[in-house]
């Protein structure tokens, strides 16, 4: 799950704070910020898109249009979180936790809870289970209508073959060319694991993908 930055609510032309009259209303400004990503899988959404209520909109109707309550989400991941009820520090949220010490990615797995005393279990696992980004063949949950496994698992085969070609030809050419693979493929935590010792490609997937929280990282791209 990438640490992302949705930074204060945007401005208008002449410097006033933006207000929505309809949810909605904020997707584009969200996309400019963050990337037309979803929140919580990682998915790439070049098209559906929706604006995703923290807390949902049906239990918190003053929060409906506020700025600070808004993520982007997959159709899957926003229709399975649905209106259940939510207590923030119950989970850990990419727009307020550095979500990298708390999951990790391996090659045709879920994401996983790092073991580290720092990380809180059932936390990490009840944040999964919120939107199913647990759910891969086998989980009693899937639905045949959820690609998302599916597509992470492109994403890997898709990552792990530009490393090798850049191991054989290593140039900045090829190095911009991975990052804009990574930015039409999504799942910026998979290219990021598959990079994770190269310096340089971490910097770039870093800054490749608008809203991800630079401040989670030190100068050597370590979290």
């Amino acid at each position: 799950m990438r640490p992302v930055l949705r930074g204060d609510v945007p401005v208008d032309d002449v410097g006033n704070p933006k207000t929505y009259g309809d949810y909605k209303d904020a997707r584009d400004d969200l996309i400019e910020r963050m990337g037309d990503y979803c929140s919580y899988c990682e998915v790439a959404l070049h098209s559906a898109i929706d604006v995703e209520h923290v807390l949902p909109k049906s239990l918190n109707p003053l929060l409906e249009r506020e700025w600070t309550n808004f993520l982007l989400a997959c159709g899957n991941c926003n229709s399975i979180k649905g209106n259940k009820p939510v207590s923030l520090p119950d989970f850990y949220w990419a727009d307020q936790d550095n979500t990298l010490r708390v999951f990790f990615y391996e090659q045709d797995q879920p994401p996983q809870i790092v073991d580290d005393a720092a990380v809180v279990v059932d936390i990490a696992q009840r944040t999964l289970e919120l939107t199913g980004i647990d759910r891969v063949p086998g989980h009693p949950d899937l639905s045949d209508r959820d690609r998302r496994w599916k597509k992470r698992f492109e994403a890997w085969t898709i990552a792990l073959m530009a490393q090798n070609n850049l191991v054989i030809a290593d140039s900045n050419e090829m190095r911009e060319v991975i990052v804009a693979l990574a930015q039409g493929y999504g799942f910026w935590s998979v290219w990021f694991t598959v990079f994770a010792d190269d310096l340089d490609m971490k910097r770039r997937l870093i800054l490749g993908f608008p809203g991800t929280c630079t401040d989670c990282f030190d100068d050597n791209g370590e979290f």
